[in-house]
């Protein structure tokens, strides 16, 4: 078997493991790995960080472009509640449109009060909840399929959220918040899982730690590969974020308030992630203090937010202007298994010649 051959074979198996990241028609997720595997947790902050497997981080926010053609696929009846009207109908929302009567409903920037639909889409997403977060995870994990919202697009896969059905209206309204909160927090990570929401370990980790340290618990402050507070400038070369400094100095202000994805640049973590600071919160998987935890600071929140040892949490049913999410991939048990073997396999193949 020559080189190359062999270089071909462990391809496809690598492909095997990394099949969820394969990008596919329409919505396309943008990751970096995450590598350093059993680095330590951190030494000087809150003690997170710590991740003995690879993984793969979004290397941006889940943009409200990206969430518009997810309730274009499955939000025709939004069955359970994944379209919030403050996106629109309100001053800080991201914008995206509902349009049609349910069972036709379709979505754009329509609404928009300025600008083109270009100038919305690259933003990230607000008003999600924790459970919206979940089922983007699930429907990416599903391979992006189009149908009503079920098992087979939104309601398992990376998560199974079928004890929440019964606390949801026909309408996709909410009939028992409480009920719903439980249910939402007892929802746990799949052990097939792919595209996930990640842990208050692996957010740590792709924002604050130090790559170039290999497995030690150093970690940076602040999410753009430094211990100094970032700018809230748009470009000031490097270290920039978007966050509020007062009560009136926005990076950008009204209608965006949030920047495009990536427009800060040299100011990425340094596994190459953008705006883990600032932008809006991330939702994240850890249950803290009974909630859901979230991490990141925002575009009207103040910079010490943005700083490796904040952190906050609420119910997973709270959808706010300054709130956000991103998603990672995980590889399943069974892929490592896998993948193992066959390297180990080449290497018992090599040796015998």
């Amino acid at each position: 078997m020559s080189r190359k051959i062999q270089a071909q074979w462990l391809i496809v198996v690598m492909a095997i493991v990394f099949s969820a990241a394969v990008a596919q028609a329409g919505v396309i997720i943008e990751t970096v790995p995450v590598g350093n595997l059993g680095n330590a947790d951190d030494t000087h902050g809150d003690g997170y960080g710590g991740v003995s497997y690879a993984y793969d981080m979004g290397k941006f926010e889940v943009t409200a472009g990206q969430y518009r053609d997810f309730l274009n696929a499955v939000a025709k009846t939004d069955t359970y509640g994944l379209y919030n009207p403050n996106m629109d109908g309100y001053t800080y929302g991201c914008q995206i449109t509902q349009n049609g009567p349910s069972g036709s409903y379709y979505y754009d920037f329509s609404g928009r009060p300025s600008g083109t639909e270009e100038d919305w889409e690259y933003r990230p997403v607000n008003y999600v909840s924790w459970g919206d977060a979940a089922r983007f995870a699930n429907w990416l994990h599903n391979g992006k399929p189009s149908g009503s919202q079920n098992d087979g697009t939104t309601e398992d896969g990376a998560y199974d959220l079928s004890s929440t059905h019964s606390y949801y209206n026909p309408d996709g309204s909410i009939n028992d918040l409480s009920g719903l909160n439980a249910a939402l927090m007892a929802v746990v990570r799949e052990s097939d899982a792919t595209w996930v929401i990640p842990t208050e370990d692996e957010w740590y980790k792709a924002a604050y730690h130090k790559k170039a340290d290999g497995i030690t618990g150093g970690y940076f402050d602040y999410p753009t590969t430094n211990d100094s507070l970032p700018s809230n400038d748009l470009d000031g070369g490097g270290n920039n974020a978007t966050y509020i400094v007062g009560t009136t100095d926005y990076t950008i202000g009204d209608p965006y308030y949030r920047t495009e994805y990536g427009a800060h640049t040299d100011s990425e973590s340094p596994y190459g992630t953008f705006d883990q600071g600032g932008n809006v919160f991330e939702w994240n998987e850890t249950i803290i203090l009974g909630e859901r935890g979230m991490r990141g600071g925002a575009f009207d929140s103040v910079g010490y937010k943005l700083k490796a040892d904040y952190s906050t949490h609420y119910d997973p049913t709270v959808e706010f202007n300054n709130v956000g999410f991103r998603v990672a991939i995980v590889p399943e048990p069974g892929s490592i298994t896998l993948l193992l073997c066959g390297l180990a396999g080449l290497a018992c193949w090599r040796h015998r010649r």
